[in-house]
């Protein structure tokens, strides 16, 4: 292997940008490291060029280990995005610029420019400063000296994103041949999927410092493992059905599910990922023996044009039964929503319009691997949360997810009693659950459980709250923390209950109203629970304002309708907390749901004071829910 990154690690403060990520290059390979902003993507390349350091793992390339060597002993060459050659040199002095400090002759760094210019396209513009070339043969430049002193390793930081489109599809090709004709082993970052398509041998997919899935360009696009990289890369439709045995049903259509996909247990949720071009649409319906799976008859909602292809959506009413999940559903949005691509050409087959109804099918879909909800239990040193942490068990074995449990302890000494007793209910749990891991992290819980979030990507938070007297009158400073720091949804359990048939979800019109929604109704979806939405208004609202929040309370009932979640919705003008705490009591519900506090700084409003009341007052089971940004 040319380049083999280790377990690598970095963090900026609190923030870890770069989390545990190994991956290996091979000699001669271009590979592609494709994230969107803020992935981590970039610091990842500065790490192997040596000019940022990392605080753990190790970068190995051509078989020698160049963690701790500076960057001009790795043997690897950098190419900026904003190209940084010298303004006051010649495009040729530019790339001699390398050749001059590791004291190469005068003639051979001459030669050398020669030929670079030549092959980069540059040829009798080597007298010419930087002012006096466009953009694209800036970068130009920038690539002949990154490539003079032949290093063994190329790295490229989104080295076309400053120039226009036709300049970076010609820059594309130049450096895809050069690249073939060196052989040199390349590492490149960007956030463009077509550029990322075009240059790769394998592209690597990240996300907030993660690698999240490797493969060539044709087997992420058209096999992914994970739903993340399905909806990441390409337009994706996605589905969630129910299997029976070795059967599963999408929209009426019922058919074997492929081999490798099956779950033990009778019902179990799958992904079906298919390509908008892949969908089949015709105005009559498919014949019974044309071996298509039909969907549906869909109405057109939108038509757009986009050059040599025409995008087409459609709602689909048939396949609320089958739970649809099409990308990010709309709030209110009752029908799924299914994408299929078509040419642009003016022939009567290809003219769509809105509201047009057509027949929908699919001969060809992928099975995405499980990817159940992710959830933390956090169990204090010597509390005694055994309770709790069932409760969170049972959660994760009726959501069919993945649970971790954690411990945060403040020395080693109590670590060996914490993890026996982690291990006894680890024993009873496993058989059920299948997929149970424990931590135990030393240090103090608000930093130890944000650093446990941040590393794996949980879904949920669950903590158990306990009425210390400098808390009582609130969530407590380590709810508070994960609220506003991670922007997660918190599940504060104080008295576990049994089942989780019920859930109550207090909802405010806006936007916070939304998300309180779209959680509830997630876990209500993947546990079969009914839902209630609660909006509480009070006396003195207008017309307007009531009407609004009955608006509000319908898109509730129809977003919820659509994701398979039996629901019904209440409007009440009461005092809210008396009545919320009322209708916990009377409806016996096992889990409400309700919206965080606004920070202390901004808070203005009564009902961002009733996420602490409720924690306080509902003896049940609370999911805050963060604030939408």
């Amino acid at each position: 292997m040319s380049i083999v990154i280790t377990k690598l690690t970095k963090r900026f403060g609190k923030n870890l940008v770069v989390n545990n990520l190994s991956a290996e290059v091979n000699d001669g390979e271009l590979f592609v490291l494709l994230g969107g902003s803020g992935s981590g993507k970039s610091t990842i390349l500065r790490i192997i060029a040596g000019l940022t350091q990392p605080n753990t793992g190790t970068i190995v390339l051509n078989g020698k280990d160049v963690t701790a060597l500076p960057p001009q002993a790795r043997g690897t060459g950098f190419v900026f995005q904003n190209y940084s050659i010298f303004r006051h040199m010649t495009a040729a002095e530019n790339i001699q610029f390398g050749l001059r400090i590791r004291r190469i002759p005068g003639a051979q760094r001459r030669q050398r420019s020669e030929e670079l210019l030549d092959l980069v396209g540059l040829a009798g513009l080597g007298a010419r400063f930087p002012d006096q070339l466009s953009g694209g043969q800036q970068q130009r430049v920038a690539l002949a000296r990154a490539l003079a002193y032949q290093p063994a390793v190329l790295l490229l930081d989104e080295p076309f994103g400053a120039l226009d489109v036709k300049i970076r599809a010609q820059l594309r090709r130049t450096l895809k041949d050069i690249q073939r004709r060196l052989k040199v082993t390349t590492i490149l970052v960007t956030h463009d999927q077509e550029e990322a398509f075009e240059l790769a041998d394998q592209i690597g997919v990240i996300e907030r410092g993660s690698l999240i899935e490797t493969g060539s360009p044709e087997d992420l696009y058209h096999r992914p493992r994970t739903e993340f990289v399905a909806n990441f890369i390409g337009g994706s439709n996605v589905l969630t059905a129910q299997t029976h045995g070795d059967r599963m049903r999408i929209g009426s259509a019922d058919l074997p599910l492929p081999q490798g996909s099956r779950r033990n247990g009778s019902q179990m949720p799958v992904r079906i990922l298919f390509r908008p071009e892949t969908v089949l649409l015709q105005a009559e319906p498919f014949a019974v023996d044309s071996g298509v799976i039909v969907l549906g008859q869909g109405r057109i909602t939108e038509r757009v044009f986009a050059g040599s292809q025409q995008r087409i959506r459609l709602e689909l009413e048939g396949l609320q039964g089958d739970r649809p999940l099409v990308g990010e559903r709309h709030y209110g949005q009752r029908a799924a929503q299914i994408e299929a691509v078509r040419p642009s050409e003016l022939h009567p087959q290809f003219h769509f319009v809105k509201g047009q109804k057509l027949w929908v099918g699919l001969t060809q879909y992928h099975i995405l691997e499980a990817s159940g909800f992710k959830i933390l239990i956090c169990s204090e040193e010597g509390r005694g949360d055994e309770a709790i942490a069932e409760f969170g068990f049972r959660l994760a074995e009726t959501a069919g997810g993945r649970s971790t449990i954690l411990t945060v302890v403040d020395s080693a000494a109590s670590e060996s009693s914490t993890r026996e007793k982690l291990e006894r209910l680890r024993g009873l749990w496993l058989e059920r659950l299948g997929d149970l891991e424990l931590r135990i992290r030393q240090g103090t819980p608000i930093e130890e459980i944000l650093l446990e979030v941040q590393e794996s990507h949980y879904d949920l938070v669950i903590l158990g709250r306990h009425a210390r007297s400098h808390e009582t009158m609130g969530l407590g400073k380590t709810v508070r923390h994960l609220l506003e720091q991670l922007r997660m949804p918190v599940l504060i359990v104080q008295k576990p209950r049994s089942t989780l048939a019920r859930i109550l979800i207090c909802s405010a019109v806006g936007e916070p109203g939304k998300a309180d929604v779209h959680i509830g109704g997630r876990l209500a979806s993947l546990t079969g629970a009914l839902a209630t939405v609660l909006h509480v208004g009070h006396p003195g609202e207008t017309p307007e304002q009531r009407r609004r929040a009955e608006q509000h309370l319908h898109a509730a009932l129809s977003t919820l309708e659509a994701m398979g979640v039996t629901s019904e919705s209440k409007i009440r003008e009461e005092p809210a907390l008396e009545h919320i705490l009322r209708e916990v009591e009377e409806g016996e519900y096992d889990l409400v749901v309700i919206g965080a506090p606004a920070p202390r700084a901004t808070r203005r409003l009564r009902w961002h004071d009733l996420a602490e009341q409720i924690v306080k007052g509902a003896h049940r089971p609370v999911l805050v829910v963060p604030m939408v940004e």
